[in-house]
């Protein structure tokens, strides 16, 4: 499938910025959430995955998002590559502040990935956690960020689902729901006060 095919004649940022909107409407992300983002910069340009990473590509994909932060103030946790074990890239106030357990190391586009090794450039006082449970998860690439993921994961299919020639996997999580026949889910559904006996 060509570039043309998959939407890749838009900017980059134009694309994440689109995407990502349609996300954050679908799962009703809100000031505060945090989204875990995913990225080979190699799938993006074609490549397979972890072979030709692009700074340049990293930084479009990093405007879009920004865009859209700008406009509902999620926190954005940037995931790196296997060889730093999928750590996160987190401003250190937020990771603190969650208790999340911080590890050593500083991304670099060898080990972490041209995305990460971007994104902790980018912050104010970076740090790597080892694991976190967001409330949604953006991936170019098919890099895998569902074990960043809190339960339950519901999948969002973007109307386009490519960024550049990386595939975008998206979804939000949701509350467990709970109980058997008897639950009910919504206050408005809810039958009056009675017996549980």
């Amino acid at each position: 499938m060509g570039a043309a095919s998959k939407g890749a004649d838009r900017p980059l940022a134009d694309q994440v910025e689109s995407a990502l909107t349609e996300l954050v409407e679908a799962g009703g992300i809100k000031a505060g959430w945090k989204i875990v983002f995913g990225v080979s910069t190699s799938e993006v340009r074609g490549r397979r995955i972890g072979t030709s990473g692009a700074e340049d590509v990293a930084a479009d994909i990093y405007e879009g998002v920004r865009r859209v932060q700008a406009r509902v103030e999620f926190r954005a946790l940037w995931q790196c590559c296997e060889h730093l074990n999928r750590a996160l890239v987190a401003e250190r106030e937020l990771a603190e502040r969650m208790g999340w357990t911080i590890v050593s190391a500083v991304p670099v586009r060898k080990a972490g990935g041209s995305m990460a090794a971007y994104a902790y450039r980018q912050s104010a006082d970076p740090c790597l956690v080892e694991a976190v449970q967001a409330d949604a998860g953006f991936d170019i690439g098919e890099t895998l960020i569902g074990m960043h993921l809190r339960p339950v994961a519901v999948p969002v299919r973007p109307s386009v689902p490519w960024i550049g020639e990386a595939r975008l996997t998206m979804a939000f999580s949701r509350p467990k729901l709970i109980g058997g026949e008897r639950a009910v889910y919504r206050l408005d559904e809810a039958p009056g006060v009675g017996s549980c006996e």
